[in-house]
């Protein structure tokens, strides 16, 4: 009888257990926010139709890991992002140029990267004439930019 008891008291707590996981909302982090990839994804797609489909803050989840002020826009066929590093006071944007390049990469596994350097990333997808063309680079002590443009 006992053991009928115990199980019965098992098999209600599990129940319990999943149905408030089913219903109760998901819980934020401090450390959950937009993807990198998703919007380099969006940006990139973007490219064909000269980033006309874009606004500024379509960018900003490519600079949040690694800066706050974010300022993007479209212009004359390339889509562009500029942010200070929150490594600011240290004043080397080299961490934030590496982590960008390093999500470009991951991303964008087939894009061609031909250009490794300590102030500039450079990545391009597709043929001679129909290429788009990544770049991230550095600007100033503490400042990072990208740039993603259709050739």
């Amino acid at each position: 009888m006992r053991q009928a008891v115990s199980r019965v008291a098992i098999r209600a707590s599990v129940s319990l257990a999943v149905a408030l996981s089913l219903i109760a909302p998901p819980t934020a982090h401090a450390d959950d926010s937009a993807s990198p990839c998703a919007a380099l994804k969006r940006i990139v797609g973007a490219a064909a139709q000269h980033f006309s489909s874009l606004n500024p803050e379509d960018g900003r989840s490519v600079a949040q890991p690694y800066g706050n002020d974010a300022q993007c826009a479209a212009s004359r066929g390339t889509y562009q992002c500029t942010w200070s590093t929150r490594d600011a006071q240290a004043g080397s944007g080299t961490g934030a140029l590496e982590g960008v390049g390093a999500d470009i990469a991951s991303c964008f596994p087939n894009a061609t990267h031909d250009e490794n350097s300590p102030g500039r990333q450079h990545f391009y997808l597709g043929e001679r004439g129909s290429r788009t063309e990544i770049t991230a680079q550095t600007v100033g002590a503490n400042r990072v930019k990208l740039t993603v443009s259709r050739q």
